[in-house]
């Protein structure tokens, strides 16, 4: 089976990825205020829901719908377990945060990107210099000091919200692998069309719609801007997948846990009372600083790779 290559446009590919980076960040935030008034998976429904339809307009007006004929079982097989991955991460993942801090659970997910990037070695056969095996080296002692302090500081439920955020991340990593495999038949428009329909169509008997006209206006902006992030995040970074490595790709998404530490600030300093600000000491300030240092000298040592 022919597996797929990058196209090598990869400046295109770390604008993408700094675009998911940044979405993710702000992700956490607006997930834990709508929770207030929304169930977990009422509000991954509706998340799937819109980007169902959004992608089915697009793929419709830009006449996607055919290529679906060319897939064999194996792909349909491996588009239905890149669906059910995808779900699995967005429902441990915000069940996962009603136990933890934002900062904390997009910490956790970082391993995500980690798996992806291994697992991109090991399937895609992409190569890692020397220099950026450090860099990776680094990303993970980064992660493990922030992570390190912030358990210190958290008890009761903490641990069983880091579960389900790590659970999230090794089914993440899956779908993500798939995915990238699928781009050989498929546009990454239809595999995310695909993909967001199935998921909406499992989790409909769950869901509960009427919970969505009691909201308030607050909390109803939320829940689309969660909707939207869903469409932006996940198609830069499908896009992103096309033009770059999936490992170079996984170092831009190692900054997003320091992002996210900025939006929750940045929420407190204008909203003190809509959310409680990340306190970090300096074991987790040093954590964050090598995993901004790890992933620049692991994604710009890739670009100048690919410019020489």
């Amino acid at each position: 089976m022919a597996l797929h290559e990058s196209s090598g446009r990869w400046r295109l590919g770390l604008l993408l990825a700094l675009v998911t980076a940044g979405c993710w960040a702000t992700l956490p935030v607006a997930l834990k205020l709508t929770l207030e008034q929304v169930d977990a998976i009422t509000l991954t429904w509706f998340r799937f829901l819109v980007a169902a339809g959004v992608m089915g307009a697009w793929l419709a007006a830009r006449r996607g719908f055919p290529a679906f004929r060319t897939l064999s079982g194996k792909h349909w097989a491996m588009l239905l377990l890149a669906g059910l991955m995808l779900l699995g991460n967005y429902v441990f993942y915000l069940l996962g945060v009603q136990y933890t801090t934002p900062a904390n659970a997009q910490l956790i997910i970082q391993l995500a990107p980690l798996l992806m990037a291994l697992g991109g070695i090991v399937v895609f056969k992409e190569r890692f210099a020397a220099a950026q095996w450090l860099g990776l080296a680094v990303i993970v002692v980064g992660l493990g000091l922030f992570f390190g302090e912030q358990n210190a500081s958290h008890g009761g439920d903490y641990a069983l919200g880091a579960s389900l955020v790590v659970l999230a991340a090794v089914v993440w990593a899956v779908y993500a692998l798939l995915q990238k495999q699928l781009l050989v038949q498929l546009s990454s428009p239809a595999i995310l069309g695909a993909i967001y329909a199935l998921a909406a169509l499992l989790l409909w008997p769950f869901a509960a719609p009427s919970v969505l006209l009691e909201l308030d206006a607050f909390h109803a902006l939320l829940l689309g801007y969660c909707a939207l992030n869903t469409l932006v995040a996940y198609g830069a970074f499908a896009e992103a997948l096309a033009h770059w490595e999936a490992s170079r790709v996984s170092a831009i998404l190692a900054t997003t846990p320091i992002l996210c530490v900025g939006a929750v600030a940045g929420v407190h300093a204008f909203w003190p009372t809509l959310i409680e600000a990340e306190q970090l000491g300096a074991m987790g300030w040093a954590g964050a600083l090598l995993v901004l240092a790890g992933s620049a000298a692991a994604s710009l040592l890739a670009a100048r790779k690919a410019r020489g």
